[in-house]
């Protein structure tokens, strides 16, 4: 017992001195930040802040050698009343260290010593300032994390005359929450974000989303307000608090933000959940918009050029970014129009680099096919990645794990774009990475659309897909992206654009004489902006043209893991797994892996992603009795 008491006063003297010794470097750091702002130093030491017994310790982290503009996309996580040492809660947010490889900081809250923020950078201009919680002299009782981008950053600051601290686009929230409060704020950003806006003014916690969800955001709530936010849901599952009863994690709602009461202890009490904008009204923020009115007539030749302006804008406000740009090319209509547009307007403004695209399948796959043509028209630095079903087997765990789902054909078209973004990672320079995402959705482009019993039935389920994205495309768009420290930019969800094409008249976005997306692919006839093959080309899943036609990945999956479940596993599926049963041997294996990682969360899926109309057991569009694949296959 004795030699167990000079153990502890060893161990405490010793502790004592690590945190002079820290306090001093913390004041030295200090220093050296406020030299910075001077220009008399050029690089930053971004600070890492864990709690021992309610004393901040510092110490260094990387430093940030390439920080090139003021746009990120990052990592975030965040707790309010943690119960546990935060020391022992922060080890939870290296989990999501993936999505900021440049640098990482936890930093605590003066005067709430268990309330911790967590940041992961990707950088993409301003060394110092692009660290976050982002704080600034004018406002010292905001803290704010977040991850997006704000594309009408500069022309709010114009329009209000906010005197700016940085260069981060991010400030703009802060002006915009005092001038305004948050639901005006929310409602005139143009851009995809996920934030926490913290008030230690007014005791008050924020949280907000994009109107689609294209930045991830998960909230876990405990029944005496204890709150953690986490851009991952992986990033709050080993999360411990008091309760006795497990808390659960929920994505948190797309177009919506809550506002929180928050006690001296740190703890919240949810106050207001409300929707700043749905995706079938004009945002807020189109009064602020460079781009001229657009004329309201809705006869087909007007409709059309709104379509291309409409289009042509989203795409240039997404050019923000000093890292180099590329764009994911499968050869179809939607990622064929953004590349297309995107190597035009880069010669426009000018970059100082080729396009890069990046098309994977194997050797002999429409897709692969397909991108090339559309490559060599448009005169990209095009990239094509081969892979065999061996490779993508043999990547499905790892995939799952980032996606943290294990729904069907979410997992299977996952597969070729993680690789993908791997390549990317490993073989380029380019960060920045355009898609096609939202087009289906939005354009009634997946073929059971032409099985709607009516155009208004049409037009209910595209906005009911759109509500969706957060759990099936963008959740795999951004996962798979994000895994390699991508940062991805998808125009066809342009607030402005998905607004007016939903507002138009359902009987013209129905499909016509046997084509799916018709009124799109009208918008561009005629320009020579891609190879009419390609503007005619008919939907082909992601998850299924990247191999042939002869045998597509889907059937590649289902063979190898025939072997993995066996029957009698199957017969006993709904009583394994009550929620969402699987109802294939492939479903059974996702199942059990998204279970080894995640058990007990599968309510994280509601349900399935399955054609609508149409007797389907299988998501796959080649599965269907409508499908019927190009001639020339």
């Amino acid at each position: 017992m004795g030699t167990l008491k000079m153990w502890s006063k060893e161990v405490s003297m010793q502790l004592k001195e690590a945190i002079i010794r820290l306090k001093k470097l913390n004041k030295l750091i200090r220093q050296k930040e406020k030299n910075f702002r001077s220009g008399q130093i050029n690089n930053l030491c971004s600070r890492t802040f864990t709690q021992y017994n309610g004393v901040t310790l510092l110490s260094l982290t990387k430093s940030l050698q390439e920080s090139r503009t003021s746009c990120e996309m990052c990592g975030i996580w965040a707790l309010f009343g943690s119960d546990e040492c935060l020391s022992v809660q922060c080890t939870s947010a290296m989990k999501i260290a993936h999505r900021g490889p440049d640098a990482f900081r936890f930093e605590n809250v003066n005067d709430f010593t268990n309330c911790c923020f967590g940041f992961h950078r990707l950088a993409i201009v301003d060394q110092l300032y692009g660290m976050q919680p982002l704080r600034i002299k004018k406002f010292p009782f905001l803290w704010l994390i977040y991850n997006g981008e704000i594309y009408n950053h500069r022309t709010l600051r114009k329009q209000f005359e906010f005197d700016y601290q940085t260069k981060v686009d991010g400030e703009i929230l802060l002006h915009l929450y005092d001038r305004f409060g948050i639901q005006r704020m929310a409602s005139l950003l143009d851009g995809v974000f996920a934030f926490t806006l913290l008030d230690t003014a007014n005791r008050k916690v924020f949280l907000g989303r994009d109107t689609y969800g294209v930045r991830p955001l998960f909230k876990l709530l405990t029944n005496d307000g204890f709150l953690a936010v986490c851009s991952e849901a992986k990033g709050l599952t080993d999360i411990t608090h008091a309760m006795a009863t497990p808390a659960n994690i929920v994505p948190f709602l797309p177009g919506h933000f809550e506002a929180f009461d928050l006690k001296q202890n740190g703890k919240v009490q949810s106050i207001l959940m409300e929707q700043f904008h749905c995706c079938t009204k004009e945002p807020a923020h189109a009064i602020c918009d460079t781009l001229e009115r657009l004329p309201t007539r809705f006869d087909e030749e007007t409709v059309k050029t709104n379509i291309r302006t409409l289009f042509e804008n989203a795409v240039r406000k997404r050019l923000m970014a000093h890292r180099r740009i590329g764009c994911l090319l499968s050869g179809g209509l939607d990622s064929s129009l953004v590349a297309a547009t995107l190597v035009k307007l880069a010669k426009e403004e000018k970059l100082q680099y080729p396009i890069q695209t990046f098309s994977i399948g194997s050797e002999d796959s429409p897709d692969i096919i397909a991108a090339r043509k559309v490559a060599a028209h448009i005169g990209s630095e095009h990239h094509e990645v081969n892979f065999t079903a061996e490779e993508g087997i043999q990547a499905l765990e790892e995939v799952i794990f980032h996606l943290e789902t294990y729904d069907i054909t979410t997992i299977r078209a996952s597969v070729g774009m993680y690789l993908v973004s791997k390549y990317i990672r490993e073989k380029t320079d380019s960060v920045v990475i355009f898609s096609g995402e939202g087009s289906d959705e939005l354009t009634q482009g997946y073929i059971y659309f032409h099985k709607a019993p009516t155009p208004k039935a049409a037009a209910e389920e595209s906005v009911r897909l759109m509500n969706e994205l957060y759990l099936f495309d963008v959740l795999r768009a951004d996962r798979t992206t994000a895994a390699h420290g991508l940062e991805l930019r998808v125009p066809f969800l342009d607030h402005r654009f998905t607004a007016y094409y939903l507002s138009l008249p359902e009987e013209m976005r129905i499909p016509k004489h046997g084509v799916e997306k018709h009124l799109l692919r009208e918008s561009f006839k005629g320009l020579n902006l891609i190879p009419d093959e390609i503007l005619w080309r008919r939907k082909e899943a992601f998850s299924d043209g990247v191999m042939s036609v002869k045998k597509s990945w889907y059937t590649c999956l289902q063979e190898h893991l025939e072997s993995m479940v066996n029957d009698e596993q199957m017969e006993k599926a709904h009583k394994t797994f009550p929620h969402n049963p699987p109802c294939t041997k492939e479903a059974y294996y996702f199942r059990q892996v998204f279970e080894k990682h995640f058990p007990g969360r599968a309510e994280w899926l509601s349900h399935y992603w399955m054609p609508h109309w149409i007797s389907a057991t299988d998501p796959s569009a080649r599965t269907l009795s409508i499908y019927e694949p190009e001639k020339d296959q």
